[in-house]
């Protein structure tokens, strides 16, 4: 069994001993600590609550809101939704913040409690260390039974988040409707089963062919949305001779594409495709993650623009998009953020802009993937014994490599012309992790082999 505490929200493995997984005490216990402080922070006595469609999600959730309501908090239940749904809803709704249930693309025996602030966005490293801490201190208090807080169900923000999207000024209904695309999805049997064919039909997507989006929680596969797992989708596209496919995680925050010949667009390329169509029409800068492939900086910089890299973390994302004002940004893992829309990664306004593009593009999927940068990621990790320090090691690293072009906003990044190496401790396990990327696959291994040969040689200058 496992629990993870963490700032962004607290994740675990359904069942086991209170405190070692992500049991029913623990949610209560949590979830008072994160309604507390909302409370405390907006001095407003409402959340809103959603979820995906995982098998332990009618049980969570009937637990959080049982627990807001005995805070004497009013809870907005949204039921079945989407991350990105939950993340509109709250300041529609002038909430005091947001809870997400959904483990995002972990598999069926995770569950999680994602906090959302007023804003709908993701709650601080500040914010989260102080839930935690009420948590760990049991800081709370319960309502007595006149104060109650109500139970309100509310099943319009499917339509209200749609329209949304349908009313950005970018998104070009008409044109998708010409261009008559026919689109595959894999919904992995979750909410993207309820959402994405009702987005598509009302983008004018008239044929629509469904894969595994019956929204039970059985995940017929991983449901982390990567090549290995589509292996059904792909096949799905050129069965039906289908224009393009289209798949999702769990809580529909991460999206990726299938061209019509079967083969990947790569969920690295889901932001640079739909931040090249936004650049295409708006002037401003562009934000990914550290980890993420260049291709957006090399797309950014091709349409006279700036890019900005931050640490790795939505929120992280998110916090570099306010400071340099950028008008779109995200993760490498399918995550595109959109601030027009609001500050959370959103397939449903990726899929919005990428078909907009396509449909004024007038070409296939896989002419538009060549059009950019191609570009190999490659991931590895070394393990090291626990005792080793691991900011030394990294320190060492940097000083061997002070003459290129290098960033510590995140562990240590080093750029080699347009190819990269970034270097990450994990914070729960005595490993750093490798992420290199050149034009080659050939070329980001034997740049990751370079960095874990001259680790290997200062740890053996140790000894």
């Amino acid at each position: 069994m496992t629990l993870i505490k963490s700032i962004s929200g607290i994740r675990g493995t359904i069942g086991g001993a209170a405190g070692e997984g992500l049991t029913p005490l623990d949610i209560v216990k949590f979830t008072s600590a994160y309604g507390s402080w909302a409370v405390k922070r907006s001095g407003v006595k409402k959340i809103v609550v959603g979820r995906d469609a995982r098998i332990s999600g009618s049980m969570v959730n009937n637990l959080v809101i049982g627990t807001l309501q005995g805070l004497g908090i009013d809870v907005i239940d949204l039921g079945l939704s989407t991350t990105p749904t939950v993340e509109v809803a709250v300041p529609d709704e002038k909430a005091a913040g947001g809870i997400i249930l959904t483990a995002s693309h972990n598999p069926k025996q995770w569950n999680a409690l994602k906090l959302l602030n007023e804003k709908g966005e993701f709650i601080s490293d500040t914010d989260g260390k102080e839930v935690l801490d009420i948590a760990e201190r049991s800081d709370f208090i319960y309502a007595d039974v006149n104060d109650l807080g109500k139970h309100i169900h509310d099943d319009s923000y499917l339509q209200k988040h749609i329209d949304k999207v349908l009313a950005l000024p970018l998104v070009d209904v008409e044109a998708i409707k010409k261009a008559n695309f026919k689109v595959a999805i894999d919904c992995v049997n979750s909410t993207g089963g309820i959402f994405i064919p009702a987005l598509l039909k009302a983008l004018g997507v008239q044929t629509i062919h469904e894969l595994y989006c019956e929204p039970d929680g059985h995940f017929p596969h991983n449901p982390e949305p990567l090549p290995e797992n589509l292996v059904a989708l792909s096949k799905e596209v050129t069965s039906k001779n289908a224009d393009l496919g289209i798949a999702v995680d769990p809580d529909v925050d991460r999206l990726c594409f299938v061209c019509e010949d079967g083969s990947m667009f790569g969920e690295e390329y889901t932001l640079v495709a739909v931040a090249d169509f936004v650049l295409k029409h708006t002037k401003g800068n562009t934000v990914s993650n550290l980890s993420s492939t260049r291709a957006l900086r090399d797309v950014t910089e091709n349409h006279g623009n700036e890019y900005f890299g931050a640490a790795v973390g939505e929120v992280n994302v998110v916090n570099k998009m306010k400071e340099v004002n950028a008008i779109i940004g995200g993760e490498g893992n399918g995550g595109v953020i959109y601030p027009e829309s609001h500050y959370g990664r959103d397939a449903l306004v990726g899929i919005a802009l990428f078909l907009t593009h396509l449909a004024n593009y007038g070409k296939p999927v896989s002419v538009l993937r060549k059009s950019y940068p191609g570009y190999f990621i490659s991931k590895n990790k070394i393990t090291l014994t626990p005792e080793m320090d691991i900011d030394s090691l990294l320190l060492k690293v940097e000083e061997k490599y002070k003459k290129q072009p290098h960033s510590t906003i995140d562990g240590l990044k080093i750029e080699f012309d347009k190819q990269w190496v970034h270097l990450r401790k994990s914070n729960t396990e005595p490993i750093i992790r490798i992420y290199s990327e050149g034009d080659s696959e050939t070329g980001a291994d034997g740049l990751a082999n370079k960095i874990i040969a001259d680790i290997k040689e200062i740890l053996n200058l140790n000894e």
